[in-house]
């Protein structure tokens, strides 16, 4: 079953296709880089470079289209176009930064936020804005190092944060949480940061672990059914499988072992596992997007399998294969 599921996740567009053949399918590095670098040039990633205007931004805007009518999110949902999505996504697709040499200075002259009419790589208040243009920025060559120290100032009390802080929340929220940390990861891959930095990472990672990437700590009870809400693509939503392939990163990264809290979110990931191997695209958030890349709501995803998989051999393989806390 396992291998016919494989075969399934590599017919597919390079975005996912090198991941499985690099992370699942124990495909030899010429192979899986090969198809990694034809990203920029065929499908997914081609489709959406394709969209980038002389500016350097999509959609004309930062975070949302340009000229957007903000009383149609209730109804339409965010739009996920603009400049801030479209980068993330072609960064977490694994395209060649190179394919968009002259991006970072462009949008260095043209790129303002809507918050404030800020700089683009100055960064904004939101913390999941700050960490998306800290990895994009890390990723495009800007010099974005400044926002990786934001993060521990703004970090709250009990370890995590939230975007909402400038609102004067301070509660930290699982969403924001899980965003900063994949940024502060991001920066210490790419600098070898191992001072404050590292610890704010720590922090917020502990945040989660201490409530077992699901759970509230005041009563043990599941947060939310957000937490098992199996999407792709993610954008800013917090899901244990989100969450879980964050810590897998972060395990490599440091060396260590995957921290056996994680269990209860390993499970809830597993149940979700159809028989016929795949798990199911739960639905992803309303809004306008360049083109779909992932199956509807209800049926098979690919995206979902994947990262389900990859997550699953992880734990499995690192011998924490035990029954949920």
């Amino acid at each position: 079953m396992t291998g016919e599921v494989i075969d399934w996740l590599l017919d597919s567009d390079p975005a996912l296709r090198w991941q499985v053949e690099r992370d699942l399918a124990g495909a030899p590095e010429a192979v899986w880089a090969a198809t990694r670098a034809s990203v920029v040039s065929e499908g997914f990633g081609a489709r959406l470079i394709s969209h980038q205007d002389p500016d350097g931004q999509w959609a004309g805007g930062a975070f949302f289209p340009a000229g957007f009518d903000f009383s149609r999110v209730p109804h339409e949902g965010q739009p996920w176009t603009a400049t801030t999505w479209s980068l993330n996504a072609l960064r977490e697709w694994g395209a060649d930064s190179h394919a968009l040499a002259g991006t970072a200075e462009k949008l260095a002259r043209n790129a303002r936020w809507e918050y404030d009419d800020r700089p683009y790589w100055n960064g904004e208040v939101d913390c999941c804005i700050n960490s998306w243009t800290l990895s994009n920025g890390l990723w495009l060559g800007a010099d974005v190092d400044a926002l990786a120290t934001w993060f521990p100032e703004h970090q709250q009390a009990d370890g995590g944060w939230n975007c909402e802080w400038v609102e004067g929340a301070t509660r930290s929220s699982f969403h924001s949480t899980l965003n900063a940390l994949k940024g502060l990861l991001d920066h210490e891959r790419a600098r070898n940061e191992t001072g404050r930095v590292r610890g704010a990472r720590r922090r917020g990672e502990e945040y989660l672990l201490r409530r077992r990437l699901s759970r509230r700590l005041s009563t043990g009870e599941i947060v939310g059914p957000w937490v098992a809400h199996l999407a792709y693509p993610f954008f800013w939503r917090y899901s244990v499988l989100n969450a879980a392939d964050y810590f897998r990163a972060a395990s490599i990264h440091d060396g260590a072992a995957p921290d056996p809290r994680l269990g209860p979110a390993i499970e809830l990931i597993r149940n979700a596992r159809q028989p016929d191997g795949t798990w199911l695209q739960a639905g992803r958030p309303a809004g306008e997007v360049w083109f779909e890349v992932d199956a509807p709501a209800g049926e098979p995803s690919r995206w979902v399998t994947f990262y389900a998989l990859r997550v699953l051999r992880w734990w499995e393989v690192e011998h924490r294969d035990e029954p949920a806390a």
